[in-house]
């Protein structure tokens, strides 16, 4: 039923893909090594997504019939692996079928290697590639940087964010520091007033430290719903997704009065410890 089918993706392989991909099987086998070429029969190693659709468990779907994959009933399974991500975190998982037909091409060349000895082992496979392909050109891409362009739009998002966020902090710390210098100036007479009835350092550098909380609360408590509404429309587009937990706002919420407070601590050091006949003298 064309309305209720699903896509699938396919892929030509060799027996070997599971170890070099590290997938988990859950029933069957792999890919036999060699095919007689008399064999019409197409084997074919189904995700667990795609068991799912057709109604089967893993178990019960080795020997069936994959219909209308390449013909109606060429393609036996005999493997199903469990699901894995083939694309990006964007897009859930679909199905996906290794398989034997040799109706499709074989572009790639998929190795596993270790790589304490990189260059090394580099130049040892394009030694046996021009060997073996000398007319072929020797062009390599790591599947770690691959997959790193898929979520290059996030990168630079994310970029974009810290720079901005690191300017919009230094501004505020600026007006911060600006604030508590003026303010200190303003009420110099009372804390010499306050020093000489016998006020300590600590009490005055709170005083003149707790203004400067209240409206850090007051931005903690406008900004932390709207940043969990933004931040809940952006994963929205993704298929998988993490849960963005209260302790993050709290520990943002921290930070941002930390270091508010180590902004204004210095000015407000600095008044207290002033001599309070200054500031009583002072005009």
């Amino acid at each position: 039923n064309s309305n209720e089918g699903m896509a699938i993706q396919t892929n030509r392989v060799s027996n070997e893909f599971m170890n070099v991909l590290g997938l988990k099987l859950l029933a069957g086998r792999s890919l036999p090594a060699t095919k007689d070429a008399k064999d019409t029969t197409v084997q074919v190693v189904l995700n667990k997504t795609a068991v799912n659709y057709l109604g089967l468990t893993p178990q019960k779907a080795i020997g069936q019939k994959a219909h209308n994959l390449f013909g109606w009933d060429r393609a036996e399974i005999i493997g199903v692996v469990d699901d894995f991500h083939f694309q990006s975190l964007h897009t859930p998982i679909g199905a996906y079928a290794f398989h034997n037909a040799d109706t499709e091409s074989r572009p790639y060349l998929l190795i596993k290697t270790r790589t304490a000895q990189l260059s090394q082992t580099m130049r040892q496979l394009e030694a046996v590639f021009q060997k073996d392909m000398p007319d072929s050109a020797f062009e390599y891409t790591f599947l770690d940087e691959f997959l790193n362009t898929l979520y290059r739009s996030e990168q630079r998002t994310a970029q974009v964010v810290l720079v901005f966020s690191a300017l919009a902090i230094l501004i505020a710390c600026l007006g911060l520091f600006g604030l508590a210098a003026f303010t200190a100036e303003q009420r110099t007479k009372e804390i010499g007033v306050r020093k000489v009835l016998g006020a300590s350092v600590s009490s005055i550098v709170g005083l003149l430290s707790k203004d400067f909380l209240k409206p850090v609360l007051i931005a903690i408590l406008l900004a932390s719903p709207i940043a969990w509404w933004a931040m809940n429309q952006w994963l929205a587009d993704f298929a998988y997704r993490v849960n963005i937990q209260w302790w993050v706002f709290a520990l943002a919420g921290l930070l941002a009065i930390g270091i508010a407070l180590l902004t204004v601590s210095f000015q407000s050091i600095k008044a207290a410890l002033m001599n309070p006949v200054k500031s009583l003298r002072s005009e």
